[in-house]
């Protein structure tokens, strides 16, 4: 029977999570659900130097914003917690010990400042200092020691950390599910550090014993992981374990093509790294969430960052990406970040949506810009503009004047559109509105009928009139704004302009 796919997201609390962190998320989630697997939330905060108040949280509300929702994990129940490593630090102890039983780890006694001299003295001959077999015996370790020597400086106190010992005759051989086969000669390697002093594993030995733990079946990583796939695969091998698949994903690429994106690209050209806003001593982040973005624009978008479904298609569903995904459609090389194309998918994701699926966050916005919400006028407004926007704000932002009647007046405009005898030409329409029916159709009529009657240019009466109703010369059809604002706000409106404009 085949093993029963189970992937895991595994962040650590230090900040923000950035786009990046969320793709690794969503193709863990894609697999798992193509797969009918798991998918896991695990937090790595084994680190507690860099733990950061509020970032595990964050995270958690990010992946329910997205609807990523994990089937075990921290925040979300499940028989395999605890899923914080800081509390599980018995069960590390227990491996570690294993390993120094089987002679695959050692104690190492080196302070900072003895690594420090051998780094040094390997740099004047030219040499680059690696902790492995080649240097092992020469440094304060329990392989360099007695055993007796080892026994004393632990009952005395001295720091010391656990170590892997790599077997320098091996040649590892990995295959990855993205990058497919690598060979690795383990003379390369160094001996990380599995333990430290503080009583806390490393990320090495945490995640090698959690992973097995909790089943996970594949490990999809970002590729900044992909230098540590031998050593893990050699800890598989010391426990006496079988290894997870493993695939390593492309990096997201800056706009310019070169280097990984980071918030710095983010606050140079203003668009959002994180999926909701940050706040920090510094200030605060952008976050999708904040910027107006559907959470299924944003997951569609980063799933073509880096997979390829091997047809045109740019607009998926999620049962969609579920049922087309894999990993051997992902790319080997990084994807270019584009701003003006996560703007364009959320346009497309905009014009799916009906004006009563847009209505809750339009009415949203409206509250944002104290303006009480009128369901009636809302709808109007929303269907009327959703066409040209790409965010539900734009919609406020090209329609506000439906709801703040204009103070000013454009002063490029009012010299373009107000001459001498726009007065009077308002002044005779506003008489005609006065016995209107307030229809589109009978407006545009009207309109025709005016120009006709009074022998001048459609302009005299069209430029001066959406004027008097926008306070600039931008927005949609005259009459079709005339007829949502209704026969008193209009010659309300058109009233104020000759006062004003004379």
């Amino acid at each position: 029977m085949a093993k029963e796919v189970r992937v895991r997201f595994a962040p650590s609390p230090t900040g923000a999570l950035h786009i990046g962190g969320v793709r690794t998320a969503l193709y863990n989630y894609l697999f798992a659900k193509h797969n009918n697997g798991k998918f896991l939330l695990r937090i790595e905060d084994t680190d507690q130097t860099r733990y950061v108040e509020g970032a595990e949280q964050y995270i958690i509300d990010s992946l329910k914003w997205l609807g990523l929702t994990p089937d075990e994990g921290v925040g979300f129940g499940g028989d395999l917690g605890s899923y914080r490593q800081s509390e599980r630090k018995e069960i590390y102890k227990q491996y570690v010990d294993e390993l120094l039983a089987s002679g695959n780890a050692y104690y190492a006694f080196d302070t900072a400042e003895e690594l420090d001299a051998a780094r040094a003295k390997a740099e004047e001959n030219k040499e680059t200092f690696i902790y492995n077999w080649s240097t092992r015996g020469n440094l304060k370790n329990s392989l360099s020691l007695t055993e007796d020597e080892t026994k004393a400086l632990i009952e005395n106190g001295t720091p010391y950390v656990i170590r892997f010992k790599i077997d320098d005759s091996r040649t590892v051989l990995l295959d990855d599910m993205i990058r497919g086969k690598i060979t690795i000669d383990a003379a390369t390697l160094d001996d990380k550090v599995l333990f430290k002093s503080d009583g806390m594993p490393t990320y090495h030995l945490a995640n090698i014993v959690d992973d097995h733990l909790m089943g996970i079946s594949h490990v999809i990583r970002g590729e900044e992981w992909l230098p540590s796939m031998a050593l893990h695969e050699l800890l598989y091998d010391a426990f006496g374990w079988e290894a997870p698949r493993f695939a390593h994903l492309p990096l997201i690429l800056k706009p310019e093509g070169k280097g990984k994106l980071s918030k710095r690209d983010g606050d140079k050209h203003g668009f959002p790294v994180f999926p909701m806003e940050w706040k920090t001593e510094e200030g605060i982040a952008k976050g999708y969430k904040q910027e107006g973005y559907f959470p299924d624009a944003v997951l569609n978008m980063l799933a073509l960052l880096g997979w390829n479904s091997g047809t045109d298609q740019e607009i998926f569903t999620m049962e969609e990406l579920i049922q087309l995904f894999s990993l051997e459609k992902v790319s080997k090389s990084g994807a270019r970040f584009s701003p003006e194309k996560a703007t364009w998918f959320n346009h497309q994701y905009l014009q799916q949506k009906s004006v009563e699926e847009l209505l809750p966050s339009f009415e949203e916005v409206l509250k944002e810009n104290g303006i009480e919400p009128n369901p009636v006028l809302d709808a109007k407004v929303v269907e009327l503009l959703k066409e040209r926007a790409n965010f539900v704000k734009d919609i406020f932002e090209q329609g506000q004047f439906f709801y703040i009647a204009p103070s000013t007046y454009d002063e490029k405009a009012a010299k373009k559109a107000w001459k001498d005898d726009s007065k009077e030409i308002l002044g005779k329409f506003v008489e005609v509105l006065n016995s209107s029916e307030f229809t589109s159709e009978i407006l545009h009529d009207a309109m025709a009928e005016f120009v006709t009657a009074q022998e001048i240019g459609f302009g005299k009466i069209g430029m001066p009139l959406r004027l008097s109703l926008v306070g600039a010369l931008q927005g949609p059809d005259v009459p079709v704004i005339m007829a949502i604002l209704g026969k008193e706000e209009t010659i309300a409106r058109i009233n104020k302009a000759i006062e004003v404009l004379g």
